[in-house]
């Protein structure tokens, strides 16, 4: 062979080596794990049905090419930052923003499992929500900062979406990175957060992880909600577009997604 022919050879072998063989995004799949495959060579985990990270990997998609929308209908700019929207209602009140989207799938998860006990969060005051309370009856009066009995027992599916409302209004990223425990990247699962308590702050969740066990490597993939509050999406991996929307556990000191910069140091997990 020719050295220039055999030089053009190589180059195209290596060329096609460095494409992912793998077609990451499946426009036709219905949920995040069908939606979207891992890279070459990483495979999820078996999570059993009844856990957060099968439920957050089987969350509903809207069909692709779906925007996002804000609270008041109008769609969220930049559009070019997500893969994917969830089919998770954002409501009608600018109230379910970051945080709150991932109080949201907490909640609705253990709603759904009946776990209801389980079900409260802090809010920046430190006055603990509880939904069993809230179904109870008990109304929370800002005033006095305490808890009275005002309503009906109720403890429909309406009555649990108003608690969600009075969560969102009164905590926030503070409140729920003083609820949650730090924990190493490389031991990440989904339902972790990458989360800046504050104002401003924000956080973003995890909703999937896969692992290459040879190479001791991990990907994950990320969904949040912005201000102003609007449908939670999948964020996209932009400098490694190849990939996107998965990011490698290897992303050195700092996660940069499309609308937010995190520290290794910013991943924590619930506490229960």
């Amino acid at each position: 062979m020719p050295k220039v022919c055999f030089i053009l050879f190589c180059v195209l072998l290596m060329n096609c080596q460095s494409q992912p063989t793998v077609k990451i995004i499946n426009p036709t799949g219905k949920t995040v794990e069908e939606r979207f495959s891992p890279p070459d060579g990483y495979k999820r985990k078996n999570y059993s049905s009844g856990c957060f990270e099968y439920y957050l990997k089987t969350l509903p998609l809207k069909p692709t090419g779906e925007k996002v929308h804000t609270y008041d209908g109008s769609i969220k700019q930049p559009d070019n930052v997500y893969d994917a929207v969830i089919n998770v209602d954002v409501g009608d009140k600018d109230l379910q923003q970051c945080a709150d989207a991932i109080m949201r799938l907490r909640a609705e998860y253990l709603f759904a499992a009946e776990r209801f006990d389980e079900i409260h969060f802090n809010f920046t005051n430190g006055n603990k929500a509880e939904y069993e309370k809230y179904a109870a009856g008990y109304r929370f009066l800002p005033k006095t900062n305490s808890w009275v009995k005002t309503a009906k027992e109720d403890h429909s599916y309406k009555a649990f979406k108003d608690y969600l409302e009075l969560v969102f209004t009164y905590a926030g990223s503070l409140s729920l990175s003083r609820e949650m425990k730090s924990i190493d990247v490389e031991d990440m699962e989904p339902g972790d957060v990458f989360i800046k308590g504050g104002s401003p702050g924000h956080a973003v969740i995890v909703i999937d992880v896969v692992e290459d066990h040879k190479k001791d490597a991990k990907f994950f993939m990320l969904a949040q909600s912005y201000m102003p509050a609007q449908e939670i999406h999948i964020l996209k991996n932009n400098p490694t577009d190849k990939i996107s929307p998965w990011y490698s556990t290897d992303f050195g000191p700092f996660l940069k997604t499309p609308e937010w910069t995190f520290t290794r140091a910013q991943l924590m997990r619930f506490k229960n």
